[in-house]
């Protein structure tokens, strides 16, 4: 199986290969590589990125780590329940987030 590496820039190319206790990664230039190979061919993950309403139009939030993919939508709909008077950048608007350990954090001050 082939994957293109999204961890850096560099965007490696890289070959999965199944074997008896998961799976080899070639074709990375760093660990980081590896590590993402595995972990989206066991258990994807991605940050969540949205809008807030606010009083004053919407402004951006993202999670503070990576969530399993198959909890972004249910996360979508907790962001989407939020309305926002005033916020500054690294304010939390959720935190731990339906138990993913993610807070949902302001990116843009308001």
């Amino acid at each position: 199986m082939n994957l293109t590496c999204i961890m850096c820039p560099m965007g490696c190319e890289l070959t999965a290969t199944k074997t008896s206790d998961g799976y080899k990664i070639s074709g990375n230039n760093c660990l980081r590589g590896e590590k993402f190979g595995k972990e989206e061919l066991t258990s994807p993950k991605r940050i969540v990125t949205a809008l807030v309403h606010t009083d004053r139009g919407v402004t951006s939030v993202k999670t503070s780590v990576a969530i399993d993919k198959n909890k972004i939508f249910d996360v979508m709909k907790e962001i989407d329940k939020v309305h926002l008077k005033n916020a500054k950048i690294g304010d939390i608007v959720i935190k731990n987030v339906l138990g993913t350990g993610a807070d949902v954090v302001i990116t843009k001050s308001i």
